[in-house]
């Protein structure tokens, strides 16, 4: 089946994980993505860390944002670089850059350069603090941009980090990845608008604005609810049926019940304590609010004496939504993963099968996968150039020119 994008051409200038996320999220579904590299490569293709040290396995930091891409070297300092980046762009719907304006400038490839050579390019920013103000040219990364600065760190450390207590750590990569869902989308509107209107685009999306829309629930009622907002002691949860609760073997257990009322008897007799349901201290949402501490520490003395599996057997079926918390490692082996193909596996130039997480979008019941592994550097230069025109001698003019590294 077709992918959704099939047809669709982006050139990627971009580093890092943030913007070049979004050409893998365009890959998986179908685009043509064509990463423009300088003849030493994304940096990112020399980062250590403790997530890519894992012997035999992948590389995250390079699979995820540039699986199924095309690897094209081009040093952009040079008139023959040029050359051959304008020769792709001319056959390209969309561009996209991570680079700042400093340097969008110095290798001329802002939005003018880039209309020069493709007038209905669609043109796409990355940055970390927006495109406009004092910090437009400051460079920022999503633990800066979108975890420190938004106010997720504050708000996902208990006390906000007072009296000593160290502000919890990102997940990697967290706001590069929902920041580059959001270029994904915004690239499809874009594609649809331009269908519609034949007008073309400029699109900015920042990393600080994705950790705000994260956010925008705390953001929109600070000034009225004050900096922690909902955040609070869970033993005073307002409805102890959205809460968690810790099992005998070290586990969570989260139950998210919004309409408490309707399934207080059904949970109360699954957990073996119908009693509950009846005391009058909790018979309704009304009194289980009021004595609400009492409730989540019986719940809390429950729950202490039961495994995660006890929990399982005695809630599968439960008509209110529960779960456990998981561990990164158990998504490999979970039902609904491999029920869906949320996570395909993919080979890698060493021959070595790994499962990653796919674009999270599904069209037409066909799973979306990756068209394959993250390219070496370099690996389709050629074969890319002679795709938009050139031949031979041209592309021996370029080398030779110091165009392609």
């Amino acid at each position: 089946m077709a992918g959704p994008l099939d047809g669709v051409r982006v050139v990627e200038v971009a580093n890092w994980t943030f913007v070049p996320a979004a050409g893998a999220v365009l890959a998986d579904l179908g685009a043509d993505v064509i990463k423009i590299e300088p003849p030493n490569g994304d940096p990112q293709r020399a980062l250590l860390n403790m997530l890519n040290l894992g012997g035999d396995g992948p590389n995250p930091f390079i699979e995820i944002p540039n699986r199924g891409k095309r690897s094209v070297t081009c040093d952009l300092t040079t008139d023959a670089g040029r050359d051959a980046l304008a020769a792709i762009v001319r056959t390209a719907d969309v561009f996209v850059t991570s680079n700042l304006a400093p340097i969008r400038a110095k290798l001329r490839i802002d939005v003018e350069d880039i209309r020069a050579m493709n007038p209905d390019i669609i043109y796409v920013r990355g940055t970390g603090w927006g495109n406009e103000g004092p910090m437009a040219e400051v460079g920022g990364y999503d633990l800066a941009c979108g975890w420190a600065s938004s106010g997720m760190a504050y708000k996902m450390t208990p006390g906000g980090g007072a009296a000593g207590i160290e502000p919890l750590a990102q997940p990697a990569a967290f706001f590069d990845l929902q920041g580059a869902n959001t270029i994904a989308g915004a690239i499809g509107f874009a594609l649809f608008k331009r269908s519609n209107t034949g007008e073309t685009s400029v699109v900015d999306v920042s990393l600080l604005h994705v950790g705000m829309w994260a956010l925008s629930p705390d953001i929109t009622g600070s000034p009225y609810l004050g900096d922690r907002g909902s955040y609070g002691d869970r033993t005073q949860a307002p409805n102890p049926l959205v809460n968690g609760y810790a099992t005998k073997d070290d586990r969570w257990i989260y139950f998210v019940c919004l309409q408490p009322d309707r399934f207080w008897d059904e949970f109360c007799t699954l957990l073996g304590r119908p009693d509950l349901s009846t005391n009058p201290l909790y018979d309704d949402v009304t009194h289980r609010f009021e004595n609400r501490a009492a409730l989540v520490a019986e719940l809390d003395a429950v729950f202490a004496t039961l495994t995660l599996d006890d929990v399982k057997e005695k809630f599968t079926g439960f008509s209110g939504v529960w779960a456990p918390v998981l561990r990164p490692s158990e998504l490999h082996d979970h039902p609904q993963v491999e029920a869906n193909g949320f996570m395909p596996s993919v080979t890698a130039h060493n021959g070595n099968d790994y499962r990653i997480v796919s674009a999270p979008a599904h069209f037409s019941g066909h799973i979306t996968a990756p068209p394959g592994p993250a390219p070496e550097l370099g690996q389709h230069t050629e074969e890319v150039l002679l795709e938009v025109g050139l031949d031979w001698d041209a592309i021996t003019v370029l080398r030779e020119g110091g165009g392609l590294g």
